[in-house]
């Protein structure tokens, strides 16, 4: 979620009240929709860690190992780096946003099923209409 909140410049799930059903539609393999000018490495690498099975998540090696590899690339392409935060900007702006104020709160969870992963069209805002259908 850091990955994508540091590509996106907004927290994950703004849209959405932080509460218990959230919850289980992340532990049902919602995930924010990606940024669509995010290098593809970098979103690659974001889905990664992302996945609800811990170990197909890359290890701390791996991860160290990619995200040096995006920014090296993007140290000998500085060009690029213009124009690719000029887009991502672009769309942020056109994104909805939301003036909620975020805080700490504790939910207790029991029973919850196994975390799974969502489909391309089960992401963020699709989903709620998969879960109803189930």
């Amino acid at each position: 979620m850091l990955m994508w909140e540091i590509s996106s410049e907004k927290p994950p799930f703004n849209n959405h009240e932080h509460d218990y059903d959230l919850a289980l539609n992340i532990i049902n393999g919602m995930r924010p929709k990606i940024i669509s000018e995010v290098p593809l490495k970098y979103k690659n690498l974001m889905e990664q860690c992302w996945n609800a099975d811990p170990s197909e998540r890359p290890d701390v090696g791996t991860l160290l190992k990619e995200i040096n590899e995006i920014r090296f690339y993007y140290q000998n392409n500085p060009n690029e780096l213009p124009q690719l935060k000029a887009k991502i900007d672009k769309e942020i702006n056109h994104a909805n946003t939301s003036s909620k104020l975020f805080t700490s709160k504790i939910h207790k969870f029991e029973n919850l099923s196994e975390p799974k992963n969502a489909t391309e069209e089960e992401q963020e805002g699709d989903i709620c209409l998969f879960l109803l259908i189930i």
